[in-house]
């Protein structure tokens, strides 16, 4: 079996793509500069393209049986130019080559009508620019006339996370933990999905290839904190500091900044998420696998904060 990874550097496509090639899969990754990015054994196979030409898309999907569409704009900029077209091509390629769309999916899609409780089936009405992009993503998606598997999960977190509220908004990457962040509201839940299980999950699913619908959309439980405490605590303990109580997130800062820093904007806007409890059922997911991965959250924060370097691995 082969596939085609879009996004293979950043943190779900990285972590699909080893994951498919410890299971045996032939690995192909598109990058604009292959030479910066590969590294010896990592089992994959380079190649030099971008996701935005449409000709290096189809030509790097030829043979493939699936392609995983994890590449998103860098630093949350210009959605309305480059989500879309990405998308497109990767439909093209896999109409060339019959191969299944792997797609991460968000909760951008949703509204606060469809908050908090979340189902496949609930009704996308989203209130951000983003959200509006993402509906239509799989909008075209429904429509391209193959098959299409979407695994949408909580925030992530995980050693190998590029950028994440985890590692952008709770603790610093390369530093000590010495203070923490919580972006929530006091008592608000809020659900968080640890990569490894996350891959682990879409693999499972891509391997019960015959027996998923054409469309088939699944949700996973993850890690839920029900009071938006529990993952800032684990982190404590994980750095050894279980007295270290978690700080209110700055949100007015991002405010004063957004005008002159984008992300901040990007960010801000996705407020809304953490003032009210975001929980998605997983019980569609359930009855085809059986059960959900799922690494107990210590052990999970442990690994991420050490791939973070803010612990030390022993």
């Amino acid at each position: 079996m082969e596939a085609l990874v879009l996004g293979a550097t950043g943190g779900v496509g990285g972590e699909v793509a080893r994951l498919l090639a410890a299971r045996g899969w032939i690995v192909k990754a598109l990058h604009r500069a292959p030479q910066q990015v590969a590294k010896p054994g990592d089992g994959m196979q380079w190649l030099a393209g971008d996701a935005m030409n449409r000709d290096d898309v189809v030509k790097a999907a030829q043979g493939v049986q699936l392609i995983v569409h994890a590449v998103n704009p860098p630093g949350y900029r210009n959605w309305g130019a480059l989500v879309l077209p990405m998308i497109d091509n990767t439909i093209a390629a896999a109409r060339a080559s019959g191969a299944r769309i792997l797609l991460p999916g968000t909760v951008y899609n949703y509204g606060p009508d469809a908050l908090p409780n979340i189902r496949e089936d609930s009704p996308q009405h989203p209130v951000t620019r983003k959200g509006a992009i993402r509906v239509e993503l799989e909008r075209r998606l429904k429509d391209a006339g193959v098959p299409v598997l979407i695994v949408r999960a909580g925030d992530f977190f995980g050693p190998k996370t590029g950028n994440s509220w985890f590692a952008q908004g709770l603790v610093k990457p390369g530093k000590e933990v010495s203070a923490i962040s919580n972006p929530a509201a006091p008592g608000v839940g809020h659900q968080w999905a640890y990569l490894p299980d996350v891959a682990e999950t879409m693999v499972r699913l891509v391997e019960r290839g015959d027996q998923l619908p054409m469309f088939a959309s699944y949700q996973m439980n993850g890690h839920w904190d029900a009071d938006g405490t529990q993952m800032t605590a684990a982190i404590a303990r994980a750095a050894g500091k279980p007295e270290l109580k978690a700080s209110a997130f700055p949100w007015w800062l991002l405010a004063l900044a957004s005008p002159f820093v984008p992300v901040f904007r990007e960010l801000r806007e996705m407020r809304y998420l953490w003032r009210q409890p975001v929980r998605m059922s997983n019980a569609r997911l359930l009855a085809v696998l059986g059960s959900e991965p799922h690494t107990p959250l210590d052990v999970a924060v442990r690994r991420t904060l050490q791939g973070l370097g803010c612990v030390t691995a022993a």
